[in-house]
């Protein structure tokens, strides 16, 4: 066990470090990114101001608890006690802001692909504002009543929320990859076309460029979570606690903090510009420094 919070700690402190930075690095790309679609650049800057504030809040109090654990008996209480309540409230914050952030990203770039023109009749700069205004609020609301409910209980209200998003998330993502592979289809019967096509054909194809990319940052938040979203299934089922399973919370808590430092490099991997903003960013501050 001492082993394993040891462990964890290191991993920590490097994986915030890298999120910190790789996240700040892309709030400031993501203003700056004028060629995506102001719902889809809203949307992403939200998932990465919860990033961010993962590795700038949550992986600290992670690593101070730990630590404190570490310690037993555990000699001053209060300030143990004062430390795991800043890191629930943080860490569920982030936590489910993240999880209502992909499912809503998920919904976005599925209306997109598939309404069209009617997608910026609908889905307005305005109603994403609000949408991402109500995702903040509920998980605000929602991390501080934690405090004041049964563990077993919020065990219960967390895993339902998680699997609803993960189901729905999932049946949405399996939409948006039927229609790329629809668009792949019509993006090749454009281009056999004239050469007046040439717009529609980048149209469709940035199209499945952001859907794809959604895709990916789905597929990796699973891979992240779902180990721990099956933990609090196992541990609203039995209430009898065992050392396997605070060493098993232990890795899949840092799972998901490490989905914050991978996000990303999916924006870069799958968004150019955003890469292109970030080399020409970091390339200016070296020169500066030099």
């Amino acid at each position: 066990m001492y082993s394993s919070y040891i462990a964890n700690c290191v991993f920590n402190a490097l994986l915030s470090f890298t999120a910190v930075m790789v996240n700040s690095v892309t709030i400031h790309a993501l203003r700056k990114a004028s060629s995506l679609p102001k719902p889809l650049r809203t949307l992403l800057l939200s998932l990465s101001v919860s990033d961010l504030g993962v590795g700038l809040l949550v992986q600290p109090l992670y690593i101070a608890v730990c630590v404190m654990e570490m310690e037993r008996p555990i000699k001053n209480y209060t300030i143990y006690s004062d430390t795991f309540d800043a890191f629930l409230i943080t860490g569920n914050l982030f936590f489910l802001a993240s999880f209502f952030g992909v499912t809503a990203l998920s919904l976005d770039r599925f209306l997109a692909i598939h309404l069209h023109l009617r997608y910026q009749e609908l889905v307005t700069h305005k109603r994403v504002i609000v949408g991402v205004f109500s995702i903040w609020v509920s998980s605000g609301i929602l991390s501080l009543v934690s405090l004041w409910i049964p563990v077993n209980i919020i065990f219960v209200i967390f895993a339902v929320i998680e699997v609803a998003c993960v189901i729905t998330a999932a049946c949405l993502n399996y939409k948006i990859l039927l229609a790329v592979r629809r668009h792949a289809h019509q993006i090749q019967a454009l281009q056999l076309q004239y050469a007046a096509q040439d717009g529609e054909v980048a149209i469709v194809e940035r199209q499945r460029k952001y859907a794809m990319a959604t895709v990916c940052l789905y597929l990796v938040f699973l891979v992240c979570y779902l180990p721990n979203i099956c933990g609090l299934w196992i541990s609203a089922m039995t209430s009898e606690p065992s050392t396997i399973k605070k060493i098993l919370t232990l890795y899949f808590l840092t799972l998901i903090y490490l989905n914050s430092s991978l996000n990303p490099l999916i924006y870069c991997w799958k968004m150019r510009d955003i890469l292109h903003i970030i080399i020409n960013t970091l390339r200016n501050a070296f020169s500066c420094c030099n």
